[in-house]
């Protein structure tokens, strides 16, 4: 190939396409490698992290940055975000207290005051004074005796129906009602495949394979690497891996090493009709890793659930967080997880784990027990720079000249990491510079309801999964 592109990002997951669509937004051409047959495939996320609440043991610092960058990400793919509060509790089985979370929010409620100030469109997250509510035991007696509520739209409501479903005796109070929501893969996805294949600004190459990476940075030429595929050899001047949790093969092409975590983890799908009208996303805090970890429900359309059981017999696996070892740069999985990642799930192992799931649920929403197996799992393997399992807010890493690492852990670190990349191009002098910031994407912004609906559809029915997890609970216009 004769063409020489400034930047070439090899994986197509969230924070391989954000890249691209910033390079995109500054002219900065690219061409953009994928080996599946469609962009952002895993790992799952399913949550905005708009404030971190779903990890007590996380610094405030960490919850402020997931509120900046969830803020940004939700601006660039609206379509994406499904607009219904997450209820927070803790069960009285656990160590943890909830003025913590409290006190969290408080601190919370000040930083996304400070956000609007600097810029009011970042008021994504409602009104400050609402961007949560706590409920003492003589309210949810109160909401327990109210009517459901089909479509709602106040806080009350939301927990009234909540509260219908829950054994809340088990639960320490106040419970909580957050304003974080709901984050549609298959959506943003749909968006952001569209407006890469929309601009001539980015070549997009799905199923296509990356086999070597060739160093010329040192040869005199044009050109600092080529890429090479099973069909042809791609030149460009700036490397971005993106590759997620198959960094490290790329770093080991190039001869270099870092240390870093690999887990691989599951959400399973249910079915599931409570009663006739919205409930928020469910959690129940508990010590990761043990017996009685964190449970999360996540609603879809059509009455499907998302969850997660943060044990080892849910949403965990035994040997499931493998690290890099001296002077190695790919972890390796054991042989029956590779298979999954490789080959998919078994059937038996859907039914068994999504039925434990179910059963987990159980301890809380007692009705639970009426639903069953909704589909295949969510999964994939999740990179994590470094050696602190704990940690959740992304980097990227800039290893050589003209080459970056990302190394996102949340989907809304993409967006943070594709301007550090495009900062550091400004600072090697690889690319004219970037004069302004603009805060506009256009050839996203281009990109209809009804395109987006009709490709996340079809994303979803081809990866195997019900059509209905492809649409909002809350419809947007």
């Amino acid at each position: 190939m004769s063409k020489i592109y400034n930047v070439g990002i090899i994986g197509g997951g969230v924070s391989g396409v954000v890249t691209a669509l910033e390079m995109v937004k500054y002219g900065i051409d690219s061409i953009l490698f994928e080996q599946e047959e469609s962009v952002v495939n895993g790992p799952p996320f399913c949550h905005l992290h708009a404030g971190g609440n779903l990890y007590p043991d996380i610094s405030d610092e960490q919850c402020r940055v997931l509120m900046k960058q969830s803020i940004d990400m939700a601006r660039l793919f609206p379509q994406s975000i499904d607009e219904r509060p997450t209820f927070i509790s803790v069960p009285k089985s656990e160590n943890y207290e909830v003025n913590q979370i409290t006190d969290r929010l408080e601190m919370l409620v000040a930083y996304y005051k400070e956000l609007i100030a600097e810029d009011a469109l970042n008021e994504i997250l409602g009104d400050p004074s609402s961007y949560y509510k706590t409920y003492n035991k003589a309210d949810l007696i109160t909401l327990e005796n109210n009517p459901t509520v089909k479509h709602p739209n106040t806080a009350d409501e939301w927990m009234t129906n909540a509260i219908q479903l829950i054994d809340y005796k088990k639960l320490k109070t106040p419970i909580i009602l957050v304003q974080e929501y709901g984050w549609n893969l298959f959506r943003l996805a749909a968006q952001a495949q569209l407006a890469l294949q929309r601009t001539e600004k980015c070549q997009l190459k799905l199923n296509t394979s990356v086999t070597t990476i060739k160093d010329v940075r040192y040869q005199n030429l044009e050109h600092n690497w080529e890429i090479h595929t099973n069909s042809d050899v791609y030149k460009v001047n700036y490397l971005v891996n993106s590759s997620g949790y198959k960094t490290g093969v790329i770093d080991a092409s190039l001869d270099i090493t870092a240390e870093r975590l690999i887990e691989f983890k599951a959400a399973y799908v249910s079915k599931w009709q409570p009663i006739l009208g919205l409930i928020p996303e469910l959690i129940f805090h508990g010590m990761r890793g043990t017996p009685h970890g964190m449970m999360q429900l996540t609603p879809y359309c059509d009455n499907y659930y998302q969850i997660h059981g943060m044990t080892e017999g849910i949403t965990l696996f035994k040997n499931g967080l493998i690290q890099s070892k001296s002077n190695e740069s790919q972890p390796e999985f054991e042989a029956a997880i590779n298979k999954k990642l490789n080959s998919g799930w078994e059937p038996g192992d859907i039914e068994t784990r999504t039925e434990s799931a179910i059963d987990y649920v159980t301890k809380f929403v007692p009705s639970f027990k009426s639903a069953t197996v909704g589909g295949p799992p969510f999964y994939g393997a999740q990179q994590i720079h470094g050696d602190d399992p704990s940690l959740r807010v992304g980097e990227v890493s800039f290893p050589s000249a003209s080459y970056a690492r990302s190394e996102i852990i949340k989907a809304s670190s993409a967006l943070t990491v594709a301007n550090q990349i495009i900062n550091n191009i400004q600072e090697a002098h690889n690319m004219p510079s970037i004069l302004e910031k603009i805060n506009q994407n256009v050839v996203l912004d281009s990109i209809s309801k009804n395109e987006i609906d009709k490709l996340a559809s079809a994303l979803a029915i081809q990866r195997g999964y019900p059509e209905a997890l492809s649409r909002l609970v809350i419809e947007k216009a």
